[in-house]
């Protein structure tokens, strides 16, 4: 009997009909190898698609050798050629350090993979339908690529939201939370999904339901906000946005992510880095960020991660969430009765060098563990995919050293390959490149992603109804805006003091670690106040004329003086210049009420509880307000 290639019965029929090279171009057909054929020149059937999805599984998995199981349970980054080549070629930016796919697959057997930067939708277009054409064609059993992707559909610099590159341009979460409409959410996820399905992208590495309630972390901008049941509304309508009722061909898999809940860390510094390990619970309410994810559980995400932190004198060990069986397999598979994927956050195993400077492994609490047993202590805690890592190698020793049962390695296997059977990867992977540029740009989409951005603006001040502006009447003098943008609203002067009314954006302050560690200088860590320099500038404007000011809040800012003195004050939540000033001067109204509080001082800040919500001394702006027009 020859190798099979593990394709659908219907796929099989119809790619005889047509078998070409695995780098056709947009719109041809796909390419299993002739081996299909039995020597006696007729298809060898041997799975049927009709047969339900348990069989299909228990069918497949009865196939596959030890290192294809290994290599399943690993997903990593890889990079997209600029031409959409598949061959291994180097990398540019930022993250050239991500491997190469194609090796991946012929060295450790992997296919599950998540993809950072990419050059342009055609390119990944061209890039995924190689690389599913090589897998049908090149690899024993065909089993078909998962692709991955952190959120791409938000206005932003964050640096968890990848480049935009012709996706649209939404409020980021907060700004969703913020906008507070379950049926927007729910529209925004349908939209970003449809450009997903349209690349080939059917997992995502979202949504993040933590709760934002310390203040100084970084990741705030990804979260819903500080309310436990605004977040848990949020993620179920962005849920059943991205999957459907349940997962089928048109679906995209979400990850939710991050439980137990990743919001409450130690004056806000982020475990990504060694300079924080544990999650604290001043306030003991631990329960109340599972609010979302019980949430999430109802509309049957796919999967779940766990973040990097250790839930300090929570459970029976103090290690990180990954590794903590009570966490992974006590409360998230036994009590909340979860038996879809569970993935770690990325690099929990090695360390990394990233633009020459250690990354060391997010092992916290198992530093002393050999990569190995790292692995072990993961499959132990109930885990079933590693994130960030491509070393199956490891996975292979645990079970030949009988250390790891494969009955243990096959239940992980079975709950992947039941995601790929459900998202309709094994009917048919390859997408239509032809219709790329028809999903990405469609103007309704991208009009959409705008109106979310003008109307998560939050209005905190309005002083003498001096908003909305009279548009083409004023002297205008900006900051931090586009003057060619300003100059379709008013004439723009280059001296304050000419000017009518100032309009000044502000992005809300950090303070960047001392770290070798790139990355981690660039995550918004630190006081949320302005400070020296930059604050005596800001104020010497506002003294010097009427001034409209409009912050963008991936945390929350500490504003007092600037709130006393500004003419207007707005908020923002990922806004591009047309639409700050579309809300400025009345084309559009402000909609949002603030998912998280403004606290009035850093002391107030340092004195609240990372685990309690709202619970600063005196807010400058409580959680909810927002005025309108």
């Amino acid at each position: 009997m020859p190798t099979k290639s593990y394709l659908s019965t219907s796929l099989l029929v119809f790619c005889t009909v047509a078998v070409t090279s695995c780098n056709n171009g947009p719109g041809n057909t796909p390419t299993p190898a002739y081996r299909d054929l039995n020597k006696n020149g007729k298809m060898d059937v041997y799975e049927d698609s009709s047969q339900p999805i348990t069989k299909r599984v228990d069918d497949l998995l009865h196939q596959m050798t030890l290192e294809e199981k290994a290599g399943m349970l690993f997903i990593n980054g890889a990079r997209v050629n600029d031409d959409g080549s598949i061959e291994d070629k180097p990398g540019k930016g930022l993250f050239a350090f991500a491997p190469n796919a194609l090796k991946l697959v012929n060295e450790k057997k992997m296919n599950h993979f998540n993809l950072w930067a990419i050059p342009s939708p055609e390119a990944l277009a061209k890039w995924y339908n190689r690389m599913q054409h090589y897998v049908a064609d090149s690899t024993r059993l065909g089993i078909p690529i998962t692709i991955a992707s952190d959120p791409r559909n938000h206005f932003t610099n964050n640096a968890f939201a990848m480049s935009a590159n012709g996706f649209s341009q939404w409020c980021e979460p907060l700004g969703l939370g913020a906008i507070g409409d379950t049926n927007l959410t729910r529209q925004f996820a349908d939209v970003s999904r449809r450009e997903y399905v349209a690349l080939g992208i059917r997992e995502a590495l979202h949504p993040q339901v933590d709760l934002a309630t310390e203040p100084r972390w970084p990741r705030i901008a990804g979260t819903f906000g500080e309310d436990a049941h605004l977040t848990a509304r949020m993620a179920r309508a962005y849920i059943l946005g991205y999957q459907g009722d349940r997962l089928d061909s048109n679906s995209v898999a979400c990850m939710t992510k991050h439980f137990p809940g990743g919001g409450p860390q130690k004056e806000g510094l982020d475990p990504h880095f060694p300079f924080q390990k544990g999650q604290v619970y001043p306030g003991h309410n631990f329960k109340y960020h599972l609010i979302p994810f019980e949430a999430a559980f109802a509309a049957h995400t796919a999967a779940i991660m766990p973040y990097y932190g250790v839930p300090m004198g929570q459970t029976s060990e103090n290690v990180g969430m990954s590794f903590n069986k009570d966490i992974v397999t006590g409360l998230l598979r036994n009590t909340y009765r979860f038996d879809g994927v569970v993935c770690t956050d990325w690099g929990l195993i090695t360390d990394a060098t990233v633009m020459g400077a250690l990354w060391p492994a997010r092992a916290w609490g198992v530093e002393s563990l050999s990569p190995e047993d790292r692995v072990k202590k993961i499959i132990d805690a109930g885990v079933d995919q590693f994130g960030g890592e491509n070393c199956p190698e490891l996975v292979i020793k645990l079970v030949k050293e009988g250390r790891v049962s494969e009955a243990r390695i096959d239940s992980s296997v079975r709950r992947l390959l039941t995601q790929k059977f459900e998202l309709g990867l094994f009917d048919n992977p390859f997408i239509d490149e032809s219709k790329v540029s028809r999903v990405l740009g469609n103007p309704e989409y991208q009009a959409a992603g705008v109106a979310s951005q003008r109307r998560a603006m939050t209005l905190l001040k309005n002083q003498d109804k001096a908003l909305p502006l009279a548009p083409g009447k004023l002297k205008i003098y900006v900051r931090n805006v586009d003057p060619k943008v300003a100059a379709e609203y008013g004439t723009v002067v280059d001296d304050p003091k000419k000017a009518d009314i100032a309009i000044l954006r502000l992005n809300t302050p950090y303070v960047p670690v001392n770290s070798p560690i790139t990355m981690a200088r660039m995550f918004h860590h630190g006081d949320l106040d302005f400070k020296g320099k930059q604050k005596d500038s800001i104020l010497q404007l506002l003294q010097t004329v009427p001034t409209i000011v409009d912050i963008y809040l991936d945390r929350p800012a500490v504003i007092p003086e600037i709130s006393a003195k500004a003419k207007g004050l707005l908020a923002d939540f990922g806004a591009s210049d047309v639409a700050v000033m579309d809300v400025i001067f009345g084309k559009d109204k402000p909609g949002g009420h603030l998912p998280i509080e403004l606290p009035s001082s850093m002391d107030a800040v340092r004195a609240q509880k990372e685990d309690v919500p709202y619970d600063s001394k005196n807010p400058l702006y409580k959680f909810g307000f927002g005025l309108s027009y």
